[in-house]
């Protein structure tokens, strides 16, 4: 999640046959190579007959199997993992795929006596600690949700004048920073808004951004707020069918998503965040949201900073609303817990296992097991890149050699030397400038060339035609649909791991027939099929076409071929 979204938190130790460490990574973001292709390249030739340590089952959700093929061409011996890839798509598939290749693999959730039991437990319970998110949703389907909350010592978040500024340290917040930059998502609700008016930023410069999400079924919302300034960051408001049309209308003209539910509740807004593609979620919000969603079942961990301070006040607020217990026996316990002393506060940080089906301390084969499965029907849904058909998104790491130039609505494509760009993603942000005679635009294309993940290059390209629009291309809205054919058409005539799996598609319906391809994004009505099913679904559109094409290419070849060998096979054997 976060800086790592979408992959999983994955690092690797690479140890020579002599015991001494080759190598040191970890994957931080899509659009980079996994830790253990890393630690191949930092060890070379030294990497033959060494140890490969990792606290999670290679996983490949590029379509490929560039790691596991590294790994077996670089001569190791020996792989331990910590646990299997949760994901039911990814399970078990590198571990058989090295075995087979004469690799010895040992998996530490599979280890039964130790001659150092506490210590076995203590590093396979940080290996399911780390990627709890992502077990999380491979349990439920949905997003993992942190509450998180500062408070005094007399549980309080806020003077009864609702004063809050700052009730925790300086090194408190900046561990929040942290917390909000391995999140996908932050939410809050009106009352923060109105009273404190938060940027939630993670304060860092450039790189990943979580989504400001505001939940206010009114709209009562101040006119100018921190959080409709989405130069540094994505913000979602969602609200009430109908609520304040004016205000709505002010948001979207600043940039800022609205998102409209018949009933908004923390149930509709998790799901949708799952829709989205969210691993991890951060509730920041009073009281007055809190209670409810963990009444709802919503939130699933709690990040509490206790601060050595005294406010007082019967109206001060706390951190957690009305839940209606009137009993200590109804207390909600929490699981997992661990105290850490943070500058002169206190860390406390806590599984509701009433809401949480998974947490380390009570892992069951049963539960890690129970991966969410999909039902595709008659069509593949594709959105995020760990998802089983995720290597068909714009967005997979699969770089694509294109021109510079701009390429036609017609799809005519520029007589000129061609470049490599990281993904089709990359491609298709820089093609919104491409051709414009001015130096801000061409600064633009060399940035979004050179960003580090798709993800990345999007927030500059989309940034840029939102706040600085004289810089697109005039003729975007005709040729867009052509520039993304030209990027997605060269990723799959260049790379066999996601073309094999677009094939596949071709005869995974009934019958042995096509399924349809869904780009799944709620958000896109234009790319994807929209959160109610009524988008264009441009993309998989696209898509269904290259596999067309592929399709007819392939028998084309086929022919030709049985063709030439019926012309020269002899005349005495015919």
């Amino acid at each position: 999640a976060g800086l790592t979204q979408p992959h999983p938190n994955a690092g690797c130790v690479l140890v020579g046959p002599d015991g001494r460490v080759l190598a040191e990574t970890f994957q931080r973001a899509q659009g980079t190579e996994s830790a253990e292709v890393q630690a191949l390249q930092q060890a070379g030739p030294s990497a033959r007959r060494a140890t490969v340590y990792t606290n999670l089952e290679t996983g490949d959700c590029h379509g490929d199997d560039t790691s596991v093929a590294a790994l077996i061409h670089a001569g190791v011996r020996r792989v331990v993992l910590g646990i299997r890839h949760p994901l039911a798509h990814l399970r078990g598939k590198a571990v058989r795929a090295l075995r087979s290749s004469g690799v010895t693999v040992d998996i530490l959730e599979d280890a039964g006596s130790s001659a150092d039991p506490d210590r076995l437990e203590e590093c396979l319970r940080a290996c399911l600690q780390v990627n709890e998110a992502l077990l999380h949703r491979a349990v439920t389907g949905r997003p993992f949700s942190v509450l998180k909350y500062a408070m005094t010592a007399d549980g309080k978040i806020a003077t009864s004048m609702g004063h809050s500024a700052w009730v925790s340290s300086p090194a408190s917040r900046q561990l929040v920073f942290e917390a909000r930059a391995r999140s996908d998502a932050v939410i809050v609700g009106g009352n923060t808004v109105r009273r404190d008016n938060p940027r939630l930023t993670t304060r860092r410069e450039g790189g990943h951004a979580p989504v400001r999400i505001v939940m206010s079924r009114t709209l009562d919302l101040p006119q100018d707020a921190n959080l409709w300034d989405v130069s540094s960051a994505p913000t979602i408001v969602m609200t009430q069918r109908g609520a304040r049309k004016d205000f709505q209308e002010m948001l979207q003209s600043r940039g800022v998503e609205v998102v409209q539910f018949d009933f908004l509740t923390p149930e509709a807004v998790a799901a949708y965040c799952q829709e989205r593609g969210f691993l991890q979620v951060l509730w920041e919000c009073g009281g007055t949201l809190a209670a409810p969603a963990i009444a709802a079942g919503v939130v699933h961990k709690a990040l509490a900073f206790i601060a050595p301070k005294l406010i007082g006040g019967v109206r001060a607020p706390s951190p957690v609303g009305e839940l209606g217990n009137v009993e200590m026996t109804q207390a909600l316990t929490l699981a997992d817990t661990q105290w850490q002393a943070v500058g002169p506060d206190m860390l406390l940080t806590g599984a509701l296992l009433c809401s949480a089906p998974y947490c380390p301390s009570q892992r069951k084969d049963s539960v890690l097991t129970a991966v969410f499965a999909h039902s595709w029907l008659q069509c593949a849904e594709f959105y995020k890149s760990w998802d089983r058909y995720g290597s068909l998104s714009n967005f997979s790491a699969h770089p694509v050699s294109l021109p510079d130039g701009p390429v036609s609505a017609s799809g005519s494509l520029p007589d000129e030397p061609l470049r490599e760009w990281p993904s089709v993603e990359h491609f298709y942000q820089a093609q919104k400038f491409a051709g414009v005679q001015h130096a801000e635009a061409l600064a633009v294309v060399e940035r979004i060339a050179a960003a580090g993940s798709p993800e990345e290059a999007a927030r500059i390209g989309r940034g840029t035609e939102r706040g600085e629009p004289t810089l697109l291309r005039p003729d975007w809205v005709t040729a867009k649909l052509a520039v993304m054919y030209a990027g997605l058409r060269a990723k799959f005539v260049a790379h066999s791991g996601p073309r094999a799996l677009l094939l596949e598609t071709a005869e995974e319906g009934s019958a042995g027939g096509p399924l349809d391809l869904v780009e799944a994004s709620p958000h896109d009505f234009f790319w994807g099929r929209g959160v109610d099913g009524s988008g264009a679904n441009h993309l998989g559109t696209l898509l269904m076409s290259i596999r067309d094409e592929l399709i007819a290419a392939q028998r084309a070849k086929h022919a030709q071929r049985n063709s030439e060998f019926e012309h020269s096979e002899p005349t005495a054997t015919r």
